[in-house]
């Protein structure tokens, strides 16, 4: 939830936001997947809609690959890693943001540790630092500013590791984009508009989806999770907590404990300052 609230600020907060315009990347969905997809390379609507899993291909496809006629992806990784660290800057407290900062050492340690393993949007994070620290450097960015665009890249990076193992938990359980999300706003109470609008899933797809879960004992006749249900999406969170693990072997529980508390005051100042709906599309509930 920590690494999560400082990752989302580039979905959010307005430097990032106006730094996508700035670089002609026109309305709020073509700025998102152009901007998450950049570290992926000038790449077509295919790999881009399979690394994120959940959006519907189409809405994929009416932002990329036409957003690379606009902007570079190599550049526009450092444009983002840049404007998160700016939003970072002006919505945490500088005791917050020092904390986050502390945390550097800890933060590389478990990036490092990511397994890039069938994991694409992990491995294209992790290895970015090396490309945007000579840029950062090149541009006069000081020694604060700088140490936030890491930590807003280390906090990606890690986020994207536990949604690869996330995706890969879904699918092994047999659930769709579509699939998934239907089973998510019945089990968790999560308004289908949020989802199903959000997602660029139409009610046709949404009803499909329903159908075929219903059909597989998932859903009760009154679209609400059955026991069945329940208990899949419970193992897909256990599975996905389990991937997510082999990002924090190389740390004592001590120091697990210490990364979450340079991390949470920053995230808890982020969600209070109303910079985030509850609920939202990533499925973030408050800390």
């Amino acid at each position: 939830m920590a690494l999560e609230s400082l990752h989302a600020v580039t979905y959010f907060a307005p430097p990032c936001l106006h730094a996508l315009r700035d670089r002609g990347l026109v309305g709020f969905w073509t700025g998102y997947f152009a901007a998450r997809a950049a570290p992926l390379g000038r790449v077509s609507a295919g790999p881009v809609s399979a690394a994120f899993f959940n959006f519907e291909p189409g809405m994929v496809a009416d932002a990329v690959p036409g957003c690379w006629k606009v902007v570079d992806p190599a550049a526009l990784t450092v444009v983002r890693a840049v404007a998160g660290s700016g939003a970072l800057g002006e919505l945490c407290s500088p005791d917050a943001l020092g904390e986050a900062v502390g945390a550097l050492p800890r933060l590389r340690m478990a990036s490092s540790c990511c397994s890039g393993e069938g994991r694409t949007l992990t491995g294209v994070n992790r290895a970015l630092w090396a490309s945007i620290e000579p840029e950062l450097l090149r541009r006069g960015l000081d020694e604060h500013h700088l140490g936030l665009a890491e930590v807003w890249q280390a906090c990606t990076t890690l986020r994207e590791h536990r949604g690869d193992g996330h995706v890969a938990a879904l699918v092994a359980h047999g659930l769709g984009g579509c699939e998934a999300h239907v089973l998510a706003a019945a089990a968790d109470g999560i308004p289908i508009e949020v989802l199903r609008d959000n997602r660029g899933w139409s009610r046709a797809q949404w009803e499909d989806a329903a159908a075929d879960l219903s059909r597989r004992g998932l859903l009760r006749p009154d679209g609400a999770a059955s026991d069945d249900g329940l208990a899949l999406r419970e193992s897909i969170e256990v599975t996905t907590d389990v991937l997510a693990e082999d990002a924090y072997v190389s740390l004592a529980d001590d120091d697990i404990s210490a990364l979450y508390g340079a991390l949470v005051r920053c995230a808890r100042e982020l969600q209070e300052s109303g910079l985030y709906p509850f609920p939202n599309p990533m499925g973030l509930p408050p800390i």
